[in-house]
């Protein structure tokens, strides 16, 4: 009998419960499938084990879990965050982590349906506005963001022998429960840094789950794909500000509007995932998500 015969359940590995990675196994445990989480967080393998996801405490770079989690799966998903913000952080876990997830799929005997990398619009260099594709360029990216593109090479190009497909989702800035630093800053009335004219790429929690999901459930996209993921609002920062200021009736914080050279200033397409996929946001701008938020906060 095969480890994935149809009348068997769904069977999915998350490596890295972090903002994503624990929603995203909370709404497959919601579909009926059998969900396995790796983490480093004690509190959240708790947090999971007590929802009954089968969890996994080890750090991704190590090899030590390879043998606690069969290779035989019908998804793997890789949405690890960086264990730390410094290029040593990022290679452990995005560069490293990824070595070790291929080397671990050799040991099984089917393929997996589909293996799906979490990156970041972060590997557009863009600072003049301009509306980025997924084909547009990444000279001039900074170190993060060529770790980033590294682990993505690795992920469409590695052991076609266990992967039936690899995609890349490349994730603009993730907001949500609990995650809402300008909501929070204009609240406490604190003055906001940089510039007010710089675009704000935002994608919804939520939305980054629906996502993922819609892209490992596909039967018709080619292996190697990439998508980029984002509301498509195209806000700029001030503006997001003014609108927080009147729906919460409060003073302006105001911004420094002190620039720093070479930070990204583009708008995201999401038109690619959008027409391929027919995956469209809940949240297809900042106002319906902070309007969600505010409303549960």
């Amino acid at each position: 009998m095969h480890v994935k015969d149809s009348f068997l359940k769904t069977k999915i590995v998350i490596f890295g419960c972090g903002y994503i990675g624990a929603r995203l196994a909370a709404s497959c445990q919601l579909l009926g499938w059998e969900v396995t989480a790796l983490t480093r967080n004690v509190e959240t393998a708790q947090m999971l084990h007590a929802k009954g996801i089968k969890t996994i405490v080890a750090d991704l770079k190590n090899k030590d879990w390879h043998r606690k989690i069969t290779p035989d799966q019908n998804y793997v998903v890789d949405c690890v965050g960086a264990a730390a913000p410094t290029l040593e952080g990022y290679e452990a876990s995005y560069r490293v982590g990824m070595q070790s997830i291929l080397h671990w799929l050799e040991g099984g005997d089917e393929k997996v349906d589909a293996f799906l990398f979490t990156s970041s619009t972060s590997v557009y260099p863009q600072t003049d506005g301009s509306l980025v594709t997924e084909d547009s360029g990444n000279n001039g990216v900074s170190s993060r963001g060529e770790i980033l593109l590294n682990a993505e090479r690795l992920c469409l190009h590695g052991n076609r022998e266990r992967i039936s497909k690899s995609f890349v989702l490349r994730f603009a800035g993730l907001y949500g429960p609990g995650r809402h630093l300008l909501l929070n800053k204009v609240r406490e009335g604190q003055q906001i840094n940089g510039v007010s004219h710089r675009i704000l790429n935002l994608l919804h929690q939520e939305d980054a789950v629906s996502s993922i999901l819609s892209c490992l459930q596909s039967k018709n996209i080619p292996t190697g794909t990439i998508f980029n993921v984002s509301d498509g609002r195209h806000a700029s920062r001030g503006e997001i500000v003014d609108w927080l200021v009147r729906e919460l009736q409060v003073e302006h914080p105001g911004f420094d509007q002190k620039d720093v050279p070479g930070l990204p200033n583009r708008k995201i397409d999401n038109s690619k995932i959008m027409e391929s996929l027919s995956w469209a946001p809940r949240f297809p701008g900042f106002e319906s998500g902070y309007q969600d938020l505010l409303a549960t906060s």
